[in-house]
């Protein structure tokens, strides 16, 4: 029995979301989406999903903040954060990331083919 996996996507750009949230959702990923990190977390108790995409650069809650919010309160969500900013001053903010628990990281631009490879890398591996 196979069961559908799901992806939330938290992206500030509505243009991005909706483009990455297309893509995946046409590959059979059940989607949904957020616009910042405030409306993500009210969303996830709701509707948990197997992975999180997270920007780190928001106008409403940045990933920095997202990312230790959910590995705490939802520890079997796989989060993978995207940033086109990776530097600020000298701090390596998807190094940060990861450090904060984020499972992967993806510079942006991306082309979109990769994020599938890697979104299917990290559901592939997980259990369940």
């Amino acid at each position: 029995m196979t069961t559908t996996k799901s992806i939330m996507v938290v992206e500030d750009d509505d243009v991005l979301r909706g483009v990455v949230c297309r893509s995946l959702g046409a590959s059979g990923y059940r989607v949904s989406e957020a616009a910042g990190g405030r409306q993500a977390l009210s969303l996830l108790s709701a509707d948990t999903p197997d992975l999180l995409i997270t920007d780190i650069m928001m106008h409403d809650g940045d990933g920095i903040e997202l990312v230790p919010e959910v590995r705490r309160a939802f520890p079997n969500v796989i989060v993978l954060v995207v940033s086109g900013r990776r530097f600020l001053g000298t701090l390596d903010l998807l190094r940060l990331s990861s450090s904060l628990g984020a499972h992967a990281t993806l510079e942006k631009p991306f082309d979109i083919d990769h994020l599938h490879e890697v979104v299917a890398g990290l559901l592939d591996s997980s259990p369940g």
